[in-house]
């Protein structure tokens, strides 16, 4: 059945000589297409099969097989991205991770994935866009934090700081020599949380502010997630 899916290529591999299998990060989930041919100079899909490309792929589609490559029609080549090491490696962490949480979530991440792309290509932040999709991806990983309370005693008067040990915001009468943050850090976390990423047209946050959302992010990813993605320590060496 031939079928015409949107999708980012998100690794490739050799099949044969001349040929490889690309999977594609989709709306439903993740295919895998043989693209004959794909190696030799002149095949139409040596530069339209790399991986990170964003397109409309025309397959002759197999479920739960490997699908088959017909044409392929560039939706956003990524330029900028791709000719910066720094929003390189944000994609290739976020990608790692998305495909990461797909395999716990019978939801589709797809939409949120692709318009953080998106938003990065167009100059956004990529570390503010990372971290509210990392906020986001909590739900799915089923641990998501309460930012609405306490976590010790659900007080929801008098927030002072939040802490990935003990898993979310803490009171003044809760509090125990635990590090503090700035208050504009409470107010933006819970922000990150519940903005629409597609609604987002200007994000203009201290460095400051930024630095603890991200480190504490961090920390909650370590301690509650179990996952240890190469590209993050990757990306973390890159921008220390």
């Amino acid at each position: 059945m031939l079928k015409e899916i949107e999708g980012l290529i998100i690794k490739e591999m050799p099949y044969g000589e001349t040929s490889k299998i690309i999977n594609i990060y989709t709306p439903i989930g993740l295919i895998g297409v043989i693209c004959k041919g794909a190696k030799t100079l002149k095949s139409p899909f040596r530069a339209t099969t790399l991986k990170f490309t964003y397109a409309k792929f025309n397959i002759y589609y197999k479920e739960d097989k490997l699908s088959l490559l017909k044409s392929v029609d560039i939706i956003n080549p990524l330029t900028k991205i791709k000719s910066d090491i720094i929003l390189f490696s944000y994609l290739n962490y976020i990608s790692e991770l998305t495909i990461q949480v797909a395999k716990q979530s019978l939801e589709s991440l797809y939409s949120m994935f692709i318009t953080t792309i998106l938003k990065m290509e167009s100059g956004l932040d990529p570390l503010i866009l990372t971290n509210i999709l990392e906020l986001k991806y909590l739900d799915y990983l089923g641990i998501s934090l309460n930012l609405d309370a306490c976590i010790i005693c659900g007080s929801k008067q008098k927030i002072v700081t939040i802490d990935a040990d003990k898993g979310g915001f803490i009171c003044q009468n809760c509090y125990q020599n635990e590090p503090l943050v700035d208050a504009k850090t409470l107010e933006l976390i819970r922000m990150y949380y519940y903005v629409d990423i597609k609604s987002i047209s200007n994000i203009k946050i201290s460095p400051q502010i930024s630095s603890e959302i991200n480190n504490f992010l961090n920390l909650y990813y370590e301690k509650y997630t179990g996952l240890y993605l190469k590209s993050k320590n990757f990306l973390q060496k890159l921008i220390a």
